[in-house]
């Protein structure tokens, strides 16, 4: 006679010795992940290790009961981290327990294939529901591929477990054995930003495009974002895990999933980790979709979400943009995880962005995380290959498709201003920049970046000039008819190297100003386009400074000019220049109407054909 569901889960309801009481010694036993690991069955497991020998632990970001990896249990148990906690980070450091580095994707095919077999699986999962399956609740990931695979599969039926939707159901046909025990699940909090990190959460906000789809890894930094966004709109998740920092965004309306070009109206997600209100929200919310990692991390699956946005931690980055984040030197401290598979699904992403996080020093700001090469053991999780954007506190760097040259130009750019001389010397002697390579002694004022509208209703963004744009004033320059050439630089340039550009790009921000007028400015990938550039520089004995400017001809007429020059003027008050000088053709009349608006009395001298200005601030404006 077929037995429905209810006789089933009753004949298979037991007690937690009699449950583990069928594992053989030498067995490898799954352990449900993170916040949904079985805590009766892991307690219980310790309660009986002197009936096990060589057993050997898979699990995956162990946030909980870990006491089988102490030292005494070493004959019973061998733990085998897929990434690696906090509570088990010492034992992998004495050798005691073992890292097996996998692409978080990549886990559910050994298990399938047979490479990494498991015997018995150990799970958290909600009561039957009306129809007989079991909802894997927060912790869907590779628990439900662990759960399918497994000869023999123990679950521990907790009331407290949320029934999540999606592809997180088991059939009680399908479990071998039921435990009841009634507990909160373990909660994770995360940590409240630092001013580092809520610096770093407002640069990645300013990365993120209306209706882009984002994933962000476990960490405080990456989860630093949340309260940036809230001008966005219409965002979507796609994410192996998430915290409970996506229910005000949820709540605010920013977060609604409308414009996903994959699963549009839903939250894609693995697992999640947070407090007893995550749990309640995600009860029974058709907004969410839980599936397991060999879909949700799958790189051809995120590519299908258009404006994906991944990101994640790094703990160093070298000069070439290699990325360290599972190791300090020999020393293994987390794990892959997921960071490959989204860096390489959202770069496959129509207008996708991955983006790597990292502080620009140590906690105790004794080294820096932008290192001129990874050290001895360090391992490469995403390649100079893979890299597209790093954000520390002081800036992002864009540095896919980059050369060597200019990869640890715009990364030195954003170090830490105390390891920014060390890292240049650096660089030098690896012969990855010029020998005479300067950088400014001071920080970049991004205050003095602004967007102004010119004659033809065209948005562009104002900034100063940066000791990386040389190339991109190089080919300023170059793009300039003779005429306008000489206009400008009263000569025939037949060259513009090196040696000539750098001075006017490596600036001091005090004594030498440049701003430039920048397209491309949204879309770094394409590459920015520098249209125009106002400078100025201060002559010490007289205190007025020398001002001079270029535009590309196909940016002239438009207003550029005059906007620079009062941008410049504003500036220049505030450093306490007393004026500005400068020289113009006679000949060059759109030049001189441009210096007629300044609002203050302008002095005139032609000599030679070239009228010499000299315009005090001390006068009206």
């Amino acid at each position: 006679m077929k037995l429905n569901w209810h006789d089933t889960y009753e004949k298979r309801l037991t007690d937690r010795q009699t449950a583990l009481s069928r594992i053989r010694r030498g067995a490898r036993i799954f352990i449900g992940s993170a916040c949904g690991e079985p805590q009766l069955l892991v307690k219980t497991l310790i309660d009986v290790a002197q009936n096990l020998a060589d057993t050997e632990i898979i699990h995956f970001l162990d946030l909980g009961l870990a006491s089988y990896t102490d030292e005494k249990y070493n004959e019973n148990f061998r733990h085998n981290a897929l990434f690696i906690g906090s509570n088990t980070r010492e034992a992998i450091k004495e050798g005691r327990a073992d890292y097996t580095p996998i692409l978080l994707s990549e886990i559910p095919l050994l298990m399938q294939r047979g490479s990494m077999p498991i015997d018995v699986a150990l799970i958290t999962v909600s009561p039957p529901d009306n129809s007989g399956y079991v909802s894997l609740g927060i912790s869907v990931d590779i628990t439900k591929t662990a759960a399918e695979v497994a000869h023999y599969v123990i679950a521990e039926v907790n009331p407290n477990m949320p029934r999540t939707l999606g592809d997180s159901f088991l059939h009680v046909n399908e479990i071998d054995a039921f435990v009841e025990n009634d507990v909160p699940l373990l909660e994770f909090v995360q940590r409240a930003p630092n001013n580092i990190a809520k610096a770093i959460g407002e640069l990645i906000a300013d990365l993120i495009e209306n209706e882009s789809t984002i994933q962000t890894g476990v960490g405080k930094i990456p989860n630093s974002v949340f309260p940036y966004l809230m001008n966005k709109r219409d965002l979507g998740i796609h994410t192996e895990t998430f915290t409970e920092g996506l229910i005000d965004l949820i709540e605010a309306g920013v977060i609604t999933c409308r414009k996903k070009t994959l699963h549009p109206g839903k939250i894609v997600a693995a697992f999640c980790m947070g407090t007893k209100r995550l749990y309640d929200y995600v009860h029974n919310n058709p907004l969410f979709e839980f599936r397991p990692c060999r879909y949700v991390n799958d790189p051809y699956v995120i590519a299908q979400n258009d404006r994906m946005v991944s990101i994640n931690s790094a703990l160093t980055v070298d000069l070439t943009g290699q990325v360290c984040s599972d190791s300090l030197g020999f020393e293994f401290y987390s794990g892959i995880g997921g960071q490959v598979d989204f860096v390489r699904g959202s770069a496959m992403s129509n207008r996708g962005k991955s983006i790597m996080v990292l502080p620009s020093t140590t906690d105790d700001g004794k080294m820096s995380r932008i290192v001129p090469y990874l050290s001895a053991g360090s391992g490469v999780v995403v390649t100079r290959g893979d890299i597209h954007y790093v954000v520390t506190e002081y800036g992002v760097a864009y540095v896919h498709g980059k050369s060597i040259r200019d990869r640890a130009m715009v990364l030195i750019n954003i170090a830490h201003p105390d390891f920014r001389e060390e890292l240049l010397e650096a660089a030098k002697a690896q012969g990855y920049i010029y020998k005479d390579q300067t950088l400014p002694v001071v920080l970049y004022p991004k205050e003095y970046e602004t967007y102004w509208t010119d004659k033809k209703g065209t948005e562009i963004f104002f900034r100063p000039v940066k000791a990386t744009d040389e190339r991109a004033i190089q080919d300023e320059i170059y793009a300039l008819p003779e005429q306008d050439v000489y206009t400008r630089f009263f000569q025939n340039l037949k060259s513009f190297h090196h040696k000539v550009a750098m001075p006017m790009a490596a600036i001091d921000y005090n004594d030498k100003m440049a701003i430039a007028a920048v397209t491309g400015k949204e879309e770094p990938e394409s590459r920015e386009q520098i249209v125009a550039v106002g400078r100025y520089i201060r002559d010490p004995h007289s205190n007025f400074a020398e001002v001079a400017f270029t535009t590309h001809q196909d940016w002239q007429n438009r207003g550029i000019g005059t906007f620079l020059l009062q941008y410049l003027v504003r500036i220049a008050k505030e450093k306490n220049i007393k004026g500005f000088t400068a020289d113009v053709l006679a000949r060059n009349n759109p030049m001189m109407k441009v210096f007629s608006k300044t609002g203050y009395p302008m002095k005139t001298h032609l000599e030679y054909g070239v009228y010499e200005l000299e315009i005090p601030f001390s006068g009206e404006g």
